[in-house]
């Protein structure tokens, strides 16, 4: 009887302390975003031609190296991006960029062929691998292209 108790005691201390998959993860992620230019300098045009220049960058505020791999980012709409391999370095950020490129240990690109980031309105979501959310950043239009987080 001693048993059981001790194991159901040790069972519900871990399930107070390990995230939930899908839920929400503490406010104080080692991942975070940081800027958001969600309205590229100069004028939309149909030509999507500074996709570019509408990016996210995502952060790693911690002492330690974190696999991003798996990990997703998306917008308001559901178009989202999902890292492939990749490993943020201790203090280092990344920056995803709209368009397309060559993917780099400081930039990667989601490979849209139109704008993700609303001007008037939109809100990014940071999740890991197994669907936590560990960072969202919202935005209103207010004429500056750009959100810190």
């Amino acid at each position: 009887m001693r048993v059981r108790l001790v194991a159901a005691a040790v069972l519900a201390a871990a399930a107070a302390v390990l995230p939930i998959a899908g839920g929400v993860a503490e406010a104080s992620s080692a991942i975070q975003f940081g800027k958001i230019q969600y309205d590229s300098p100069g004028t939309d045009t149909r030509s999507n031609s500074s996709l570019n220049a509408e990016y996210v960058v995502i952060k790693n505020v911690s002492s330690s190296n974190r696999s991003l791999t798996g990990w997703t980012v998306r917008d308001a709409q559901s178009h989202v991006y999902k890292f492939g391999t990749f490993t943020l370095k201790a203090g280092k950020s990344v920056r995803l960029h709209t368009g397309t490129g060559a993917n780099t240990s400081t930039d990667r690109y989601w490979g849209s062929s139109s704008y993700i980031w609303n001007n008037s309105g939109d809100k990014a979501t940071l999740k890991n691998k197994v669907g936590t959310t560990l960072d969202s950043c919202s935005w209103s239009s207010d004429g500056a292209g750009y959100k810190y987080c």
